[in-house]
This record gives C-alpha cells, sequence and structure tokens, in this order.
C-alpha cells in the first residue's frame, strides 16, 4: 500500500503510538489519534504530524465502552475522510498475584486489549470494504507470541495478548477476499515500564541478545512494513532484539 493521502487511526496514541503516528505521516498518511486520559500528549503527536504536512484529528474514548469504537472510526471518517489503516495499540500493564485478581481486573484487561481490538476493526472494515482493501496491524507481546507465560502476576495480560495473535489469525482469514490483511507486532524490550529501576534495566539488556532496548522507532518501522506489504497477512512477528532465543 502507497501511504500517499490514506488515512490511520491508532488506538493509544502515546510513547509508541505516537512514533508509529509520525513514521506514517513520514510516509504521506493522515492520521486520528485515539487517547483516554492523555490528551497533552495526544495533542503534542497530532501537532507533530501537522508539522509534517498532514492532517490529523484526536479523539477521546475510553475503548471499555462498544460504541466508542463505533464513534472514533465513525469520527475519523467524518474528519479525514476516508479510512484505510487500523492499528489497534489501546492496551494496560498492570501487575496483580493470581489470589488478588478480581473479576473486573479480568474483564478490564480483555476490554482493553482484545475486546476493543475487535470492535475497532468491526467498525472499520465496511469503509475499508468500499476501498477495496485495506491494513489492519495489532499489538501482541513477545511472551504471548513465545506460546508460554513467563512472569507471574500477569495472567490477565498474558491472554489478553495470546488472544490478539488468534483474533489476528481470525481476521486475517475473513478478511482476505477483501484485501484487508491483518498481522500483528509482538514486541520485546521496547521501552521500560515507568518506575524500572536501574538494575531491571540492565538486567533486560544482558537477557537480550542484541544487548539493549530497542526504542519506539523498532515498532514503528515494523508497523510500516506491515501497512506496505500487499501480501503478507496472518502474521505475527516479533519485534523483540531475539529475547525469545535467549
Amino acid at each position: 500500500m502507497d501511504l500517499a493521502d490514506r488515512v490511520a487511526l491508532i488506538t493509544g496514541g502515546k510513547r509508541i503510538g505516537a512514533v508509529v503516528a509520525t513514521e506514517l505521516a513520514r510516509r504521506g498518511a493522515d492520521v486520528a489519534l485515539v487517547y483516554r486520559h492523555s490528551r497533552t500528549a495526544a495533542e503534542e503527536t497530532a501537532d507533530a504530524v501537522r508539522a509534517l504536512g498532514r492532517r490529523s484529528v484526536v479523539l477521546q474514548a475510553d475503548l471499555r465502552q462498544p460504541d466508542a469504537c463505533d464513534r472514533i472510526v465513525d469520527e475519523t471518517v467524518d474528519g479525514l475522510g476516508r479510512l484505510d489503516i487500523l492499528v489497534n495499540m489501546a492496551s494496560t500493564y498492570t501487575t496483580r498475584a493470581f489470589d488478588d485478581l478480581t473479576v473486573e481486573d479480568w474483564d478490564a484487561q480483555m476490554e482493553v486489549d482484545l475486546r476493543s481490538a475487535w470492535l475497532c476493526a468491526r467498525a472499520a472494515v465496511p469503509h475499508m470494504r468500499r476501498l477495496r482493501g485495506g491494513r489492519i496491524v495489532n499489538i501482541s507481546d513477545w511472551v504471548a507470541r513465545s506460546g508460554r507465560p513467563r512472569y507471574i502476576g500477569y495472567l490477565p495480560y498474558y491472554v489478553a495478548k495470546a488472544g490478539i495473535i488468534a483474533l489476528t489469525e481470525g481476521l486475517a482469514l475473513e478478511l482476505a477476499p477483501d484485501q484487508i490483511l491483518v498481522n500483528a507486532i509482538a514486541p520485546g524490550p521496547i521501552v521500560a515500564p515507568e518506575g524500572t529501576t536501574d538494575e531491571e534495566f540492565a538486567m533486560v539488556e544482558r537477557a537480550t541478545p542484541l544487548g539493549r532496548w530497542g526504542g519506539e522507532i523498532e515498532v514503528a518501522r515494523m508497523v510500516v512494513v506491515l501497512v506496505e506489504t500487499d501480501f503478507v497477512t496472518g502474521e505475527t512477528i516479533r519485534v523483540d532484539g531475539g529475547r525469545h532465543v535467549k
């Protein structure tokens, strides 16, 4: 897909999402950004997109609400005229001991990480069909892609991200006749979570064959690859510096 004058919708436009937005804009795409709380960060990213000569709209939504997924797609099309690309990045990342997990914890993780990706795709597909094609990129996790859990305290997160891989494969099959390609990225050590200590940071470096954190740009580059390809669908690609082989 040539990105000139195409329109991308990115859910979760903070940190990595901000770099994804500017990389797509550099290649000619207009960008809609969805935020829940971080309006300032979303507006800064929108300004960066506009500085590259592209249009951008900022949309507030709580993607735990099913109607919000329909609304942000409609507002993207209303504001930018079309929808070619959906990047499902909305996610929560919290730890909770198994004995402390509640139904509310479980549901909140599934609603944001997994259900919203399906609902946003469902809302986006009719618009992509009218354009005779489109791209959907989902975000999983290198641990889920490895096929086995590695860290205690992240049960709902692991299940949700494993579900993203299954969702990606199922959507790819369902939407292939419409030339809508669906793929996923499974990031590894990209950016350190807030609160990471120096020792924890160094431990991750030692556990990663390439010996470093990747930085947001590595995920953004892979998004571009998966948007530009015309013949890859149903894949989940690890961007983890070789972390899964060590």
